[in-house]
């Protein structure tokens, strides 16, 4: 993409039936840990964007079930990335997504984007995100499951 990023994005829970939860290791602006994350490029639906990042991030494209929440979240955005965005723009829709998988299964992560990958169990994945709405996130799936 290129031009100013757009103030939507999307978070993808990929998330076993056992609730392990994938967990990739961001390079920039620092390094965290986060579930699949993505703007959407002009035009693009949410759903083609969770399918798009999901490729992208871990070279899933079918293994699992990827389903719309219908919950969405506002964040004020961090400063290391308002330079993305057009001026005046402080605060993004992150619109969430779960993609289910039987049982935890390989990956090919995007070495641009992230240095490591990991399935945790939900708890510990709680623990390490760095974002407050991948934090919540995983909090509800893990009480949804309770």
């Amino acid at each position: 993409m290129t031009g100013p990023r757009r103030p939507e994005s999307v978070l993808v829970v990929v998330y076993t039936d056992g609730l392990d939860v994938l967990l990739l290791k961001r390079i920039e602006p620092f390094s965290f840990w986060q579930s699949v994350t993505g703007s959407l490029d002009p035009g693009e639906s949410a759903a083609d964007t969770a399918l798009r990042e999901l490729r992208e991030e871990t070279g899933l494209a079918g293994e699992g079930h990827l389903t719309d929440t219908g919950l969405s979240r506002v964040f004020t955005i961090d400063p290391r990335w308002l330079h993305k965005y057009p001026p005046g723009i402080t605060e993004n829709r992150e619109y969430e997504w779960h993609y289910r998988l039987p049982g935890c299964i390989d990956i090919t992560a995007d070495p641009d984007e992230h240095s490591a990958w990991g399935w945790f169990p939900i708890e510990e994945a709680i623990n390490r995100v760095w974002s407050w709405t991948n934090r919540e996130a995983l909090e509800q799936l893990r009480d949804l499951h309770a």
